[in-house]
Formats: structure tokens, C-alpha cells, sequence
């Protein structure tokens, strides 16, 4: 099996197109937040919900589709992925209550964070069996592109949905990318082989550590509530959410098949700092996503439609740029860059009032673009090198969680700064922080002495 033949456009397409929609879902619902609350007839407020119900069931169930695809075969978890998106898009379309809503956000959730570990695991266990020595990056490259470089896609496409066709479009559009998917992998993806190992529910329960995945669920939700809850402190959620992350590394490291494998991470600080580049980065991106967003809309007077436009330039970037770093495997270089990028915006960001040019909008955008596909990029292609082949799934499942982590810190800031009115004096809050977590990760970059110019497996 050679390159071409083992990556055909027909293997790669299910897996591109499955995984833009959890991406593209993470901001879709941005601009509908007011004619659903409208609709649904609840405050504006509490629609805040179906953003935090996506962000939750993803950084739970990324990692946990990952560890499911190792053990139960990738196709199979990735074919599951896309049935549960179309079960949300279908509750969400017709769907009359806030709570109902909010169940078809938990279960595209759900659903599209199975498809991008899945994807990853595929996409390794066909380089094994082409023969590959080094990471294939072409196709890495377009499957962080559609996993992560469109999440900014979503603002402009929600919008224009929204005034269009009305906010049930929002979860309608789900539906035919997700049918798309699910025909094209059940066309062209290779069967997994016959499921092997224990089959009682008891030994089924250890080799996936479901003690492990509720610790981690239990610990996430905690830890999210408390900062979704911003700047009501609920110190009770923190407090369960430490003791319930002390209680998982305590049980993780005694598993003898752990869901979080917390000896490579000790053995494996490379990885680790993998995950700490992405989500402070992420915590950038998002807050100029959603941040900026508020800002152009309250102190500019910019439409929602208008300011969702804004933003293409984040989306249209990595286009151009992704692949071409992913293709030579770079690392090293495209961090670097993506730092200084990300330290350049963040100061943009701090020098933004109310009179300030619409082209510098448009340049901070553009750096932030850069940032975006950059550090995915080779954040990406450095992982698929770090992380054990039997673990891909897990590894990369953690690697969103971090990024969700990133963007869920980032929306709890932007409810800090922005919780009495919106000003070019709070913006410049969020900025300074911004430029703090720049900082740190360009320090992350320039300390790191494991970061090789290319990748290698």
C-alpha cells in the first residue's frame, strides 16, 4: 500500500467532513442566542447554557471517544459519533423548551467529539499499515483544518443561518454534514476487525476504565460549572473539583488499563507541555472569538451578521497556511511564530477604542488567523510523533479537552470583564490577560529544548 493509496481523497473525506462539525458547532450558536431566548421565551442570560452544554459534553467525551476507539475499533466509534450529531440536530430542530435545546447541544457534543479521535486514530493505523516512517502531514494538516481552523466559521455561518432561515437552522445545518459523513465512511472507511478481549460487563468496565472516564467527567464538570459561574465564585464546585481531580490521579495511576495514562504524562513531559501550548492559545483565540465579538456589537454599533464577517480572516488564514506547515512536519518554526502572532494581537487588542480604524480590527484578526493555524498545526503533527500509537485516541482526545479548556477559561473571562457593561476600558482587561497568556506561551516555546525543527514517529 502506498501513500496515495492508503490517504485516497475517499478515505480522507468522511473524516474532514465528520470533523468540522464539532468545530464548527463550538461558535455556531453564538449569534442565535437572542431570537432563541426569544423563542423559547427565557432571558438572554440563560441561553449562556447551549454554549457551556457543547463545551462541557466535549472536553468529557473527546477523551473518552478516544478510549473507546482504541479499545472497540475507530470505525465503529466514529460511525456512533456521527448517529448521535444526527439525533441532536433532529432534537434541536424541533425542540420548543431551553431544555431541549439543551439536550441536542450535549448530544452533538457527544457526538462530533467521538469523530476527531477516531479520525486520528484511522489516520495512524493506515500510515502502520502503508509503511510510513514520518507523520503523514498532508493529511494531519487537513484534518486539524477542518477539526479546528473553522471553529471561527461558525460565527459568519450562524449568523447568516439565523437572519436567513430563522435559529432551528443552526441545528438543522448538523444534520446533511453529518448524513454526508456517516454515507461516505460506511462506503469507503475499512471495517475494524472482529472486537477482541473480555466480554463480561464487569471486565468490559475495567479495559475502558469507566471509573477513570466518571472521575474525569465529574472532575470536568465541576471545574466548569465554577468558572461558568463567573464572577459568582462557587467555591463548593472548585472544591469538589479539586478533591475529584486529586481522586483520579490517585485511581489512574493504580489502574491496570488507565483511561488517562498519568505515567506517560509523568514520563512524558513533552506532552504535557503539548496540551499547556494549546490551551493557552486557545485562550487567546477564543477571547478575541467571543470577546471582540461583544466589543464591535455594544461599542461599535457593528450587526451580528457584520461582526461574524469580522472574523473570516481567522478562518481564511489557516486555509492557506495549515497545510503547508503540515506537509513538512514543521514544529519548532510554526510555534514560534504563532506566539510572537499571538503576543502582536493581544497588543492590538490593548490599543482598540471605539475610533479606531475597522482596518486594525481587521489586522488583529489576521494575526490571530496566523496564531490559529500555526500552533494547530504543529501542535498536532507534534503529538501524533509523541503519543504512543495504542494511545492516539486518548492523547488526541485530551488535546481538545485542553483546547476546550482554553476557550471555556476565556468565556468565564470575557463574563469577568464584561459583567456590568461592555467599554473599551474592559476590553482592555481581557487584553492585558491576553497579553499575559502570550507571554507564557511564548516562554512555553523558547524554554522548550524537546521541540525539534520537524517531527518524527
Amino acid at each position: 500500500m502506498t501513500r496515495d493509496s492508503a490517504f485516497s481523497w475517499r478515505f480522507v473525506a468522511p473524516l474532514f467532513t465528520g470533523s468540522t462539525i464539532n468545530a464548527v458547532n463550538t461558535s455556531l450558536i453564538a449569534t442565535a442566542l437572542v431570537p432563541v431566548a426569544a423563542a423559547v421565551r427565557v432571558p438572554v442570560g440563560r441561553t449562556a447554557v447551549l454554549v457551556s452544554a457543547l463545551y462541557l459534553a466535549g472536553a468529557i467525551a473527546q477523551p473518552t471517544g478516544g478510549k473507546l476507539a482504541e479499545e472497540f475499533g475507530a470505525r465503529r466509534v466514529f460511525l456512533t459519533g456521527l448517529l448521535i450529531v444526527l439525533a441532536g440536530g433532529v432534537v434541536g430542530g424541533t425542540g420548543r423548551s431551553l431544555t431541549a435545546l439543551v439536550v441536542a447541544r450535549t448530544l452533538i457534543g457527544v457526538g462530533s467529539s467521538a469523530v476527531y479521535p477516531s479520525a486520528m486514530l484511522l489516520v495512524r493505523r493506515r500510515a502502520e499499515a502503508a509503511g510510513l516512517t514520518a507523520p503523514p502531514g498532508g493529511v494531519l494538516g487537513g484534518l486539524m483544518l477542518a477539526g479546528s481552523a473553522t471553529a471561527a466559521l461558525g460565527l459568519p455561518i450562524g449568523g447568516v443561518l439565523a437572519d436567513a432561515w430563522g435559529w432551528r437552522t443552526t441545528f438543522l445545518v448538523n444534520l446533511p454534514v453529518a448524513l454526508a459523513a456517516l454515507v461516505m465512511a460506511l462506503l469507503w472507511i475499512p471495517a475494524d476487525p472482529p472486537v477482541e478481549g473480555p466480554v463480561t460487563p464487569r471486565q468490559l468496565a475495567a479495559r475502558v476504565d469507566v471509573a477513570g472516564i466518571a472521575g474525569f467527567g465529574g472532575a470536568m464538570a465541576a471545574l466548569l460549572v465554577f468558572l461558568m459561574e463567573l464572577p459568582r465564585p462557587n467555591w463548593t464546585a472548585l472544591c469538589l473539583a479539586v478533591l475529584l481531580g486529586a481522586g483520579l490521579v490517585w485511581w489512574e495511576l493504580r489502574a491496570s488499563r488507565p483511561f488517562i495514562d498519568m505515567r506517560l504524562l509523568r514520563a512524558n513531559p513533552a506532552l504535557t507541555r503539548t496540551y499547556l501550548r494549546w490551551a493557552v492559545a486557545s485562550l487567546c483565540v477564543y477571547t478575541v472569538l467571543y470577546g471582540l465579538t461583544q466589543w464591535l456589537q455594544a461599542e461599535r454599533g457593528v450587526s451580528s451578521k457584520e461582526a461574524g464577517l469580522l472574523l473570516l480572516p481567522m478562518s481564511a488564514l489557516p486555509v492557506l497556511i495549515v497545510q503547508p506547515i503540515s506537509r513538512r512536519n514543521l514544529v519548532r518554526a510554526p510555534l514560534l511564530v504563532s506566539a510572537f502572532c499571538c503576543l502582536a494581537a493581544s497588543i492590538g487588542v490593548l490599543s482598540l477604542t471605539r475610533d479606531t480604524p475597522i482596518l486594525w480590527v481587521v489586522g488583529i484578526t489576521l494575526a490571530v488567523g496566523v496564531t490559529l493555524a500555526a500552533t494547530s498545526s504543529a501542535n498536532q503533527t507534534t503529538l501524533y510523533a509523541q503519543a504512543p500509537a495504542a494511545q492516539l485516541g486518548t492523547a488526541s482526545g485530551l488535546l481538545r479537552t485542553s483546547g476546550f479548556l482554553g476557550s471555556i477559561a476565556s468565556t468565564a473571562l470575557i463574563s469577568l470583564a464584561f459583567h456590568t457593561q461592555v467599554n473599551d476600558d474592559r476590553l482592555h482587561v481581557l487584553a492585558l490577560i491576553m497579553v499575559a497568556a502570550s507571554v507564557a506561551g511564548l516562554a512555553l516555546v523558547l524554554t522548550d529544548r524537546g521541540l525539534t525543527t520537524r517531527a518524527d514517529m
